[in-house]
């Protein structure tokens, strides 16, 4: 069936356009229908009266950011009070959603060092230094217990460690002496690869199940979905997000891919129903991102939700996001767990958020979706080589929490000057909206960006209302392909590997990603090699590039092209994500630029949407509501509270109102506040606690602490 050019709004004015064809690919081959009777995961000891324990990731397994306490509600919580903080005292930036269990609350430091401290008075009780320094972030611990031990588990860059919660140290009988390395098991060279746990494990039974983050270019590690045995650390399963011969969607990549593509992996995290025994993995695009030619096809299971059996490992159903994915598109968020009313009863449900702006809701038993999703088709690629799908899946409700599409009526008004600049710019470039492939010499437009609409903070759902609270991002970014041209050994490894953050130029993309010109103001030759082979910050390890390889890339981001070498058979490399910012460096496109949404789930409809951020100069400035990048979710109490701090500049945690994003409370922090709150009970006391540390504008400082707030 053939449809025409539609076009539809959202709470806020957005502009687009996508050109449509009916189909859906999500393959239900069984499900998981005996419920499993009890759970591993129990107290160690009965709750204490006045006890609420933040005991999972994201306040629990089906990630629903949700809190029964009400003792902080809609008319007290102007009051709130800073009661404790626990400073670190490292850099780098905090992204972590602690545990706080019988009064302790368990959290990374900047470094990954893992903390306990009292969750009353924000004591140190004890910290596990592992020897290991991990630079990128590190979003949460996970909890397992038999009613007698009682460990956390936690991940260190590419090892995951088992901690006696009781002493601080590792469980010496898991893993070789406390510890695995997620680089074994995958049929790759251990020594090449760069792989890191940045978010927690989910467990189910006696098995920790984890994903983990791959480098966005070859090469790149498989992202395969592993089951461990809790006691031994020995695997118990293994899922190929690459298929192998003879697994469900071998056919879609090309012949024995798997022995040489790499990520389509889960790096945001993963949600589990406990009593079905099924696990819920959302995956990324599979490496190289913006390259596809050694790729050809639909690459199952990148940019999918996969339903698995927490006891096997077996597929039960998928849902594909993009097919052949060139735009770095992930599914970067765990799935949320929801119940909706249809028909008048109420149905299981999963609810997929997106960097598209779109939320997509199916059966959690089955895979079907809960609104229509259109097979809509897409032009192809006139780059050489390359094979788009010839249809993407389309949403037909809800409407996007993001813009897809920028026009000059969407650009920014913040001055007549950038109105203008951004007005020239945008008229040489391509602009048509979601799924059109980046061209060769001119930019294309990218809305959302790379890190939006909605991010890896997840969603809040309230099971009262059926209504789920998104916070998203609604800043666009450009691309382009250039030719590889040779050149230098270090300039040929840079425009494979480093271009995407760092540009082809070496100009970067400030302040996200930081230009490279100048360098040797700053670093040495062998200071870069160490950088490149290890990582820094945001920027992952390389260790798959030689020592060779490693110093021919400092030589040229230090003195540039040097000797040419022939070119090699063709292939295209990207002249880096640039973020669409005006000379003044604020986004090109209007305001809003991150907002909070509430989305009613029974109906589809958008509630409310109010501007979620503040630049600091802006405000003093009269441009109050402009929104910001924000990353890390909300939080949801029975009181009708929304916690949320999220926001990349100002420094603040909010309170707004459920009902109609009514702005109710706020508090700055010492540092921004990239990371999700968590909500607790001690003693008959409740607080809210937030991990504020910075690192995503590299302008500000950054730390690492844990701040408390409680009413008087």
């Amino acid at each position: 069936m053939q449809f025409g050019e539609g076009t539809w709004k959202a709470i806020v004015k957005i502009n687009r356009s996508v050109l449509g064809r009916m189909g859906f690919v999500a393959c239900a081959v069984g499900v998981l229908a005996m419920a499993v009777a009890g759970s591993a995961q129990v107290k160690n000891k009965a709750v204490k009266a006045g006890q609420t324990d933040w005991a999972e990731y994201n306040g629990g397994p089906g990630g629903s950011h949700y809190s029964k306490l009400k003792q902080i509600n809609t008319a007290n919580v102007a009051t709130l009070k800073q009661v404790w903080s626990f400073d670190t005292g490292q850099k780098g930036g905090l992204e972590t959603n602690p545990l706080i269990l019988d009064g302790v609350l368990y959290a990374y430091t900047p470094t990954q060092q893992v903390i306990a401290v009292d969750a009353v008075t924000g004591k140190l009780v004890w910290k596990f230094d592992s020897g290991v320094i991990g630079t990128r972030p590190q979003r949460g611990l996970a909890y397992w217990t038999d009613g007698k031990e009682r460990r956390l588990i936690a991940g260190v860059t590419n090892f995951v460690y088992e901690i006696d919660m009781a002493t601080g140290k590792v469980v010496p009988t898991f893993g070789e002496k406390g510890r695995i390395d997620l680089r074994e098991g995958l049929g790759r060279d251990v020594a090449t690869m760069s792989l890191s746990m940045t978010s927690p494990a989910v467990v189910y039974k006696d098995l920790l199940i984890v994903g983990d983050a791959t480098p966005e270019s070859l090469p790149a590690p498989p992202g395969d979905i592993r089951a461990y045995d809790v006691h031994t650390g020995k695997q118990r399963w293994i899922f190929h997000t690459i298929p192998h011969p003879g697994d469900f969607g071998y056919e879609t990549w090309p012949k024995d891919a798997w022995k040489t593509s790499g990520a389509a992996n889960n790096w945001c995290g993963m949600t589990l129903d406990r009593e079905r025994g099924i696990v819920y993995v959302p995956t990324g695009s599979s490496a190289t991102d913006w390259y596809g030619v050694d790729r050809v096809g639909n690459d199952l299971f990148a940019n999918s939700l996969v339903a698995l059996k927490a006891e096997t490992g077996e597929r039960i159903w998928h849902f594909q996001g993009v097919h052949h994915d060139l735009w770095d598109r992930d599914f970067d968020s765990p799935p949320t767990l929801v119940t909706v009313k249809r028909n008048g009863k109420e149905v299981p449900a999963v609810a997929q958020t997106s960097k598209q702006g779109w939320l997509y809701l199916f059966n959690r038993l089955d895979g079907t979706p809960l609104f229509p999703i259109e097979e809509r088709p897409f032009p192809a690629s006139d780059v050489p080589g390359e094979v788009t799908s010839a249809t993407q899946p389309i949403p037909m409700k809800p409407a996007p929490f993001a813009r897809q599409i920028v026009t000059e009526a969407d650009l920014t008004e913040r001055t007549p000057e950038a109105h203008e600049w951004a007005v020239e710019q945008l008229k040489g470039m391509v602009s048509k909206g979601m799924y059109y492939p980046n061209t060769v010499g001119k930019p294309t437009m990218m809305m959302p960006g790379w890190d939006g609409g909605a991010e890896w903070g997840g969603s809040a759902f309230d099971p009262a209302t059926h209504v789920i609270y998104i916070n998203a991002n609604d800043v666009g970014l450009t691309e382009s392909l250039v030719k590889h041209e040779g050149g230098s050994g270090g300039k040929s490894t840079y425009e494979a590997q480093c271009s995407v953050c760092h540009q082809e130029n070496r100009a970067g993309s400030p302040p996200a990603f930081p230009s490279l010109l100048n360098l040797e103001e700053k670093f040495t030759a062998a200071q870069i090699m160490d950088i490149v082979e290890h990582g820094r910050g945001r920027m992952p390890p390389f260790p798959g590039l030689k020592e060779e390889q490693r110093k021919a890339v400092a030589n040229y981001v230090l003195n540039g092209e040097a000797k040419q070498v022939a070119a090699g058979p063709d292939r295209y490399d990207t002249t880096g994500y640039k973020k669409f910012l005006d000379p003044e460096g604020y986004p090109a496109v209007a305001a809003p630029w991150g907002t909070l949404n509430a989305l009613d789930l029974n109906t589809g409809e958008y509630l409310w949407k109010v501007p979620l951020g503040q630049y600091p100069e802006l405000t003093a400035k009269g441009l109050k509501d402009t929104g910001s990048e924000n990353y890390g979710g909300p939080v949801l109490t029975a009181g009708g509270v929304i916690f949320i701090a999220s926001t990349v500049l100002d420094k603040k945690i909010r309170a707004f109102d459920k009902k109609d994003g009514k702005l109710l409370w706020e508090a700055t922090l010492p540092y921004p506040a990239n990371s999700t709150p968590a909500v607790y009970e001690v003693n008959g006391k409740e607080y809210v606690v937030i991990a504020a540390g910075g690192g995503r504008e590299p302008k500000l400082p950054t730390g690492g602490v844990y701040v408390a707030f409680a009413l008087p």
